[in-house]
């Protein structure tokens, strides 16, 4: 035997969806990737919307538009980058990368590398001492 009312098995709420404030707030987000609910509810309110702030919050949340904090510029760029064209024989495209180590008693020096991308063969080794 249940020991709760039985209204509250049958509890359906009546409560408004808001949809037209929650597709107005997708809409902002999806412009404006970057802004939070705060920067929306301000942008709400400039639009003569009266919603208050922790409403804004939670159908922001309820509709999964959460914008990490502090994430670095480099991880919120927008423009995918291009890829890379491989080579189709020897000698069309070169790589080349500084490497620097030191010797046991230490003493540095530095390498200059140049690799040929398509067969993987080092082309050059360059090493010299950087200046004291």
């Amino acid at each position: 035997m249940l020991r709760d009312p039985r209204a509250a098995h049958r509890y359906a709420s009546v409560k408004n969806d808001q949809a037209v404030l929650r597709s107005r707030i997708k809409e902002i987000a999806g412009v404006h990737v970057t802004w939070g609910y705060q920067r929306i509810w301000i942008m709400l309110r400039r639009e003569g919307w009266c919603v208050n702030r922790k409403r804004v919050y939670r159908l922001y949340r309820e509709e999964g538009l959460c914008v990490g904090r502090h994430k670095p510029r480099r991880h919120r760029s927008s423009v995918a980058r291009p890829q890379l064209t491989k080579s189709t024989h020897a000698n069309e495209s070169w790589s080349m990368d500084f490497m620097s180590d030191q010797l046991f008693d230490g003493r540095r020096f530095r390498l200059l590398t140049i690799v040929d991308d398509f067969t993987r063969e080092s082309l050059a080794i360059e090493v010299g001492r950087p200046p004291s």
